[in-house]
């Protein structure tokens, strides 16, 4: 492809293509986008509106009659578009959600309000609603498909976008495509990488897997916070993308926040699981990243090999579960189990436990386990078919016993009515049965099927590929050396990083340290079955663990802790954004050389 002069690479001395982020999730910083155009150069602004709930919430909206789009990115483009057109700042955007037609209309109709002139294009060909799952099966559990499904998105990649810039847009607004697809789109159009130019298209895979996550990469939600200046005025990420696919990962001058080998560390670690990271463009090998500081606030990144894409597209499905509905008591003082059981006994004994489809009882100490200052939240989640029966006759029975329960009752919620809840059902398709279509000035410019033409799936077509060690291994024989003076117990995370999220049922964590003698020591004690010990609450299920030695690192993947999906998880932490912290709280004996 043709487009801007490329980059002969990171050694070339030659301008690298500088990808700004603005937006992490629905509902980040409306002032981003602002921040990042006036705040220095950038080529391209760009930002991720869309999760896995997000299309949920959307699903709901457009129920209600309201726009199946973020509705937010049309606040930011008001603030920036008239500025990015002088400039010449192209603008790629998945913030069509369900609707990348009715967004890109909005845009246009904004910039004629303006008296601008934007050529606006749209990606569609992700939306699968009313596609026929019948033969898939879920990716976690191996399910049948439900039917109907509410939304039915296929994850599509960068080339679309590459071909929107190619016919001279301004703006590029998508469905569903991968968060990475934003970087690696401009990355095409800029450099003109070819389908099978894997190493340089892996390497634009990571630096968007970098930067998709808004502030999470200068600082934000970093393990040690207390190292990072300024966090109250953080400074949103910029990936310095070159043609041979490395990156230097930096930030505006004068903004908070920090970029350093430990912030882009957490957050590789965010939401993967194996080394191999899939995708519609190309597998990267996450083992092969290499980082390096490159001066303040700024690191390299290099080394990223890539391989095939699978034959197959993720897709995300969700449908409606039934209805919840939640109550919670606190408990204070003195003999907290014994209150949680008695309040349990009594609400179940007026709406019986075996009369819902799913009951969940959640007990969360928030103080000390015992004595004035103990307190624990009693969370009591039912689930069902029936709307009714999860309504008000379960809340008003919670409130029911206040006069007849434990010492000190009282409650966080007032009794209401039940809530519909959304089930995530991840499968595959063929690649090569999705069709992408570019769209500009109301025609259709471009189609074509959505996998890579020469993909020749070397990597497994569901999920991400396994790599080094088996699920359920508890690690190999213990290093060398890991550690030979006398261990002191101490919190993990004195020594070691963590940062965990959601991948659909699944959780994710991320573990990591800053030194080989302690990755050493790391990598030989924190097995998968040392990480249940240490969480009780992942002792039934199946965990994975990934190492990634080049970045210090290990990954667990923990299946099935959040349930059906985040829309559908009891949890009080839904989208496990704490199970690092609570895995660095764990007190561990660690070799006092490492301290």
């Amino acid at each position: 492809m043709t487009g801007v002069p490329a980059s002969t690479g990171a050694a070339g001395g030659e301008a690298p293509l500088r990808v700004a982020n603005c937006s992490g999730f629905y509902g980040d910083r409306l002032s981003a986008a602002r921040e990042m155009v006036e705040g220095g150069p950038i080529d391209v602004l760009t930002g991720d509106w869309l999760a896995e709930l997000t299309m949920l919430i959307l699903a709901g909206n457009r129920l209600k009659g309201r726009p199946g789009y973020a509705r937010t990115f049309l606040t930011q483009m008001e603030q920036v578009l008239g500025t990015c057109l002088d400039r010449g700042i192209k603008i790629v955007s998945n913030a069509g959600g369900l609707d990348p037609a009715g967004c890109a209309q909005a845009v246009t109709e904004l910039a004629d309000r303006l008296g601008l002139s934007a050529r606006v294009a749209h990606v569609t060909g992700d939306d699968l609603t009313g596609r026929d799952f019948g033969d898939m099966v879920n990716l976690d559990t191996g399910e049948k498909p439900p039917a109907p499904a509410l939304t039915a998105n296929a994850y599509l990649g960068g080339r679309p976008i590459a071909v929107a810039l190619e016919s001279g847009a301004d703006v590029v607004v998508t469905g569903r495509v991968t968060d990475a697809a934003l970087v690696t789109g401009p990355g095409m159009w800029r450099f003109g990488w070819r389908p099978g130019d894997y190493d340089a298209l892996a390497g634009s895979v990571v630096a968007g897997h970098i930067i998709e996550c808004g502030c999470q990469a200068t600082g934000g939600n970093y393990a040690f916070f207390t190292e990072v200046p300024d966090l109250a005025h953080c400074g949103f990420p910029i990936a310095e993308l070159y043609a041979d696919g490395s990156s230097v990962i930096t930030k505006h001058p004068g903004t908070g926040g920090q970029v350093s080998v430990g912030t882009v560390t957490a957050q590789l670690l965010y939401e993967i699981g194996s080394p191999r990271y899939l995708g519609p463009d190309v597998t990267a090998r996450f083992d092969t990243i290499e980082l390096a500081p490159a001066g303040d606030d700024r690191v390299r990144v290099s080394g990223v090999r890539g391989e095939a894409p699978p034959e197959t597209l993720k897709v995300a499905l969700n449908h409606l579960g039934g209805y919840r509905n939640t109550m919670t008591l606190v408990l204070t003082g003195l003999d907290i189990e014994a209150k949680a059981r008695l309040a349990e006994e009594a609400v179940f004994t007026r709406v019986p436990r075996d009369s819902f489809d799913q009951v969940h009882v959640e007990l969360t100490p928030l103080g000390a386990p015992r004595g004035p200052d103990a307190v624990a939240l009693l969370r009591v989640t039912v689930m069902d078919a029936d709307r009714r029966r999860a309504g008000r006759a379960f809340s008003s029975a919670v409130v029911e016993t206040g006069l007849a329960s434990y010492p000190g009752f009282y409650g966080l919620t007032p009794p209401g009515d039940a809530s519909p809840y959304g089930v995530y059902w991840p499968t595959t398709v063929p690649a090569h049965a999705v069709q992408a279509e570019v769209w500009a000035g109301g025609e259709a410019i471009w189609r074509a099927p959505a996998g890579a033409p020469d993909a020749h799936g070397t990597a497994s077509p569901g999920g991400e590929a396994a790599i080094g060690e088996p699920a359920g291994e508890s690690g190999r024989p213990p290093a060398s050396g890991a550690g030979t003076s006398a261990p002191r117990e101490v919190p993990l995370g004195t020594i070691a990083g963590a940062r965990s999220g959601d991948k659909g049922g699944n959780a994710n964590l991320g573990v990591w340290v800053r030194t080989a003698a302690q990755y050493a020591w790391l990598e030989e004690f924190l097995t998968a079955d040392r990480l249940q010990g240490l969480l009780p609450g992942t002792s039934a299920l199946r965990v994975e663990r990934h190492r990634l030695p080049n970045l210090l690192a290990l990954n667990f993947v923990v299946h099935g802790l959040l349930g059906r999906g985040v829309a559908a998880s009891p949890r009080l932490d839904a989208q496990a954004k704490a199970l690092g912290e609570e895995l660095r709280a764990r007190a561990v004996p660690i070799p006092g050389e490492l301290l």
